[in-house]
């Protein structure tokens, strides 16, 4: 991550982010840190809304957001960076303007195209942490390739129905599973057309909007203790939620010595 001068922080930063630096876990150097920070947010749906406010809000000093998507009308139940004076527009042009009201200092860079996985490498270079807030299988895998070749960090979630899970792929540390490791059947079928039909109707089920908040700001605070480097994160660890009971549920992963991605003979060490 990178690294900056404490002093660095002006008056109105000092106060904007007071309640964050008097958190112990964070201070004057962890805020400074986020300041100077770089993430990739990929996707302004359900995720990428919470996700990139929330992220904004805290502090992170430069955000990249990508999305292909223009605003419609069914996505304002739950895609809250954006208002119904959005429907129509970019989502990229949507969200820069609703964060740059929130905080006028973040950087924001976006791109309204979908980027194949060389463009992927090239942005996950780029950046300290990257946020997947994609809505199908077929843009995770690609993902999760992506930041394993760049060696960059994943925070990844999912929403569907009232049910949402969330992980953290530690594609910088030798040791950690990534996403290819949890959903291995998955990837084998990848090449079958039907099957890639059926995963695109999947991300066509009904969501309760405030579960993909729920998930949006658990990736968020993942991604500030990625940043500033605290805690414990998600690495080996999936957290599921079901809404309908309020339960939440932690299943520990290892890393699959077979996985294509991350297992041995791809550069990956157990």
């Amino acid at each position: 991550m990178r690294t900056a001068d404490p002093l660095s922080l002006n008056d109105d930063q000092l106060l904007r982010y007071s309640r964050q630096i008097f958190l112990s876990d964070i201070d004057v150097g962890g805020q400074s840190r986020l300041l100077n920070s770089r993430v990739l947010v990929l996707g302004l749906g359900g995720l990428g809304s919470p996700v990139s406010i929330y992220l904004a809000a805290s502090g992170v000093g430069h955000l990249v957001l990508v999305d292909p998507d223009r605003v419609e009308l069914s996505n304002l139940q739950r895609q809250i960076v954006h208002t119904s004076k959005s429907v129509g527009e970019e989502k990229v042009d949507s969200a820069r303007a609703a964060l740059k009201a929130l905080n006028p200092d973040v950087r924001i860079t976006v791109c309204n195209r979908l980027l194949d996985e060389s463009d992927l490498v090239r942005e996950a270079r780029g950046v300290d942490v990257v946020v997947d807030g994609t809505d199908n299988f077929q843009a995770r895998f690609a993902i999760n390739r992506a930041c394993r070749a760049a060696e960059k960090p994943l925070v990844s979630g999912a929403v569907v129905r009232l049910e949402g899970q969330i992980s953290v792929y530690r594609h910088d540390q030798p040791d950690s599973p990534c996403y290819n490791c949890l959903y291995r059947d998955i990837a084998e079928t990848a090449g079958d057309p039907a099957q890639r039909s059926s995963w695109e109707n999947c991300a066509e089920t009904g969501v309760l909007a405030p579960v993909a908040g729920i998930i949006g700001c658990v990736q968020a605070t993942e991604v500030i203790k990625l940043l500033v480097g605290f805690g414990e994160t998600l690495c080996g660890r999936l957290l599921l939620l079901d809404a309908r009971t309020m339960e939440w549920n932690c299943v520990r992963m290892k890393k699959d010595p077979n996985c294509k991605v991350c297992g041995v003979g791809t550069g990956g060490k157990i």
